[in-house]
């Protein structure tokens, strides 16, 4: 596609030719791929003034961005997305770029303010039949309830599992993946061994299957100390 749009140089396939492999490569966790993708999606949008992928690509950079632990940059980015996404009344999708906004709010420490955008993420979801965003939010949601002080283990053992069972339906590996992940975590900090082995097992397994490796070394590590 890329190849396609720069001998062409038509501006709007080149910026979802760009979308296109930045997206997926945020999804694998190569985070140097997608931010450099991205970055030229971003520009291409800046420069041709193409609205209406202009949330699309700066959303994903920000997640790009939040992996990568640049939240300086990636916040400005990805208040923007939805803040012009709502001024363009462009409600289909928002649910996607209002849960990459509260990701990056919880990594801040901003957790009344993830929340807040979460459930209004999960609200759009829902209103707009989105099944596969409405499984990214409860996942987050899971995160969420699993960074209080103490971690609320009920609640987000729910979202969690409510997350998987989507992605299970849905087909969604990565996501399930990150599910397998969250639930190993949350059983590892409330004392639960063997559950936290055979969840971090089952993570572990997939990411190396869809080589997923940017997740790895912590999921990994988690269950090295359950096993120690």
């Amino acid at each position: 596609m890329v190849h396609l749009a720069e001998a062409l140089n038509h501006p709007f396939s080149l910026s979802g030719a760009y979308l296109a492999v930045g997206h997926l490569s945020l999804r694998q966790g190569d985070l140097d791929k997608a931010i450099a993708a991205l970055e030229r999606c971003l520009e291409v949008c800046q420069v041709c003034h193409i609205p209406l992928v202009f949330p699309w690509a700066a959303s994903s950079l920000g997640a790009a961005y939040t992996l990568a632990g640049r939240l300086a940059e990636a916040l400005p980015l990805l208040e923007q997305a939805v803040e012009q996404t709502t001024a363009m009344r462009f409600l289909v999708i928002q649910s996607l770029w209002i849960t990459h906004l509260s990701e990056a709010y919880l990594l801040a420490g901003r957790l009344e303010e993830a929340m807040t955008q979460a459930l209004r993420a999960l609200e759009l979801a829902r209103a707009h039949q989105e099944r596969g965003h409405e499984a990214w939010v409860h996942r987050l949601l899971g995160d969420l309830h699993a960074h209080r002080n103490p971690p609320a283990a009920e609640p987000a053992e729910a979202s969690y599992q409510q997350a998987l069972a989507l992605a299970e339906e849905l087909g969604m590996c990565t996501l399930q993946a990150h599910c397998h992940r969250g639930l190993g975590m949350l059983y590892t900090a409330t004392g639960q061994r063997e559950q936290a082995r055979t969840a971090l097992s089952t993570a572990i397994e997939m990411y190396r299957g869809m080589e997923m490796t940017f997740w790895l070394p912590e999921t990994e590590a988690a269950l090295a100390q359950v096993d120690a």
